[in-house]
């Protein structure tokens, strides 16, 4: 068998192998669009009015920014992306994108949607891992209330039971189908009753393998030490922790809620005082790989070659289902396919949903990648540097 050649985060042909010329251009001239600041601030509210009157722009948005960061609107539309990843050797994690309902029937609708994608996923190794968000499944202000350890209502501690009913018949789903499900992190002031949530979940399911993940956030003080005191309470309790490790998605909501809150900032005080927490976070999952499965969802090449670097010092086995490398579809394709090309577990979160329930998703997006220095001019460079290479 021929050696691979060294891993490297330059090697354009690689990362983008699977993409058609059509591909890169479109690619292109949307990260052109993302890196002018003024148009991402003003998109949403345009987009928003124009789809509320009726104006026709579902059809561009399907075929532009929905087209590049999302599978499809339905499971079968992700197919032909499912397929794509899996030639390059990288898995997908099907995220249903619905977010911000207040509706009890939609809850029960979307419950129903997860638990189809745990199905997809049976003996598939296409589909490693899959994913869902409390608040999909849950009023959000009901979590909300539960973690300000306000009474409930009568009707709210009904509502409440039906939440955490959702919850179990996911997990159980995704147990008795030995498909492991990630539970998404969410804002600080509904965090602690999701943590809850989840540590329950992989007490009941975690005893075998990992099915059960929960998601800390490192650019909050001190979820490396919860990480270690989750780690500590399931070696002791018996049973696997599942840790998805990210640096974090709400920064600039969290800093603007505690300034008007009036109390501390749940966020790091810099970038750097994150990077160091998630560089920390994965040396300690991989000092404690029989009992933590995790999962790194970064952009961050730093970290990326940390890892393969601690797994390599640790002589921890590259394709040890304990570990996964995880990106966002559209994204980092110059880590995630070259990272799958040095035979590493690596999985895109693949976002799908109808157009308009996944817009704010979509605009979420656009706005992070604006908002992390340097990302936007990174994929703009890695995409001219392929253009160049194929004389486009």
């Amino acid at each position: 068998m021929d050696k691979k050649q060294a891993l490297s985060f330059e090697n354009t042909e690689i990362a983008f192998k699977h993409s058609s010329n059509a591909d890169l251009k479109r690619a292109y001239w949307l990260f052109k669009i993302i890196n002018i600041n003024f148009l991402v601030k003003m998109g949403p509210p345009i987009t928003n009015f124009a789809v509320k009157i009726g104006l026709p722009v579902k059809g561009l948005i399907k075929a532009t920014i929905f087209k590049h960061f999302c599978g499809g609107e339905t499971i079968r539309e992700c197919e032909k992306t499912i397929k794509t990843l899996e030639t390059g050797g990288v898995g997908t994690i099907l995220d249903y994108s619905i977010e911000g309902e207040d509706d009890e029937r939609v809850f029960d609708d979307t419950r129903d949607e997860i638990i189809r994608t745990i199905r997809r996923a049976i003996k598939d190794k296409a589909i490693p891992i899959t994913v869902f968000k409390v608040t999909g499944v849950g009023r959000f202000a009901l979590l909300e209330k539960l973690d300000a350890a306000q009474p409930l209502t009568n009707t709210e501690k009904q509502e409440w039971q039906k939440l955490q009913d959702r919850v179990l018949a996911i997990c159980e789903k995704a147990h008795s189908a030995g498909v492991p499900v990630m539970i998404d992190a969410e804002e600080t002031w509904i965090q602690d009753t999701i943590d809850l949530l989840a540590i329950n979940m992989m007490r009941k399911f975690n005893k075998e393998k990992a099915i059960v993940y929960n998601t800390y956030q490192l650019y909050r003080h001190g979820k490396l030490e919860s990480l270690m005191n989750d780690n500590e309470v399931a070696v002791k309790e018996k049973f696997i922790l599942g840790a998805k490790l990210v640096r974090g998605a709400y920064m600039e909501k969290e800093r603007k809620r505690a300034e008007e809150n009036g109390y501390p900032s749940p966020i790091q005080p810099t970038k750097e005082a994150t990077d160091k927490d998630f560089d920390l976070a994965l040396d300690y999952c991989t000092d404690y790989i029989k009992s933590i499965a995790f999962v790194a969802g970064t952009h961050n090449e730093e970290s990326c070659k940390l890892l393969t670097e601690l797994l390599d010092r640790k002589k921890i086995d590259h394709k040890n289902l304990h570990v996964y490398f995880a990106q966002l579809l559209g994204m980092s394709d110059n880590l995630s396919f070259n990272l799958a090309d040095a035979d590493y577990n690596v999985a895109k979160y693949v976002p799908y949903g109808p157009i308009k329930a996944v817009l704010p998703y979509l605009f979420r997006r656009a706005q992070e990648n604006t908002a992390i220095a340097g990302q936007m001019s990174r994929e703009l460079g890695l995409i001219v540097k392929e253009m160049k290479r194929r004389k486009l």
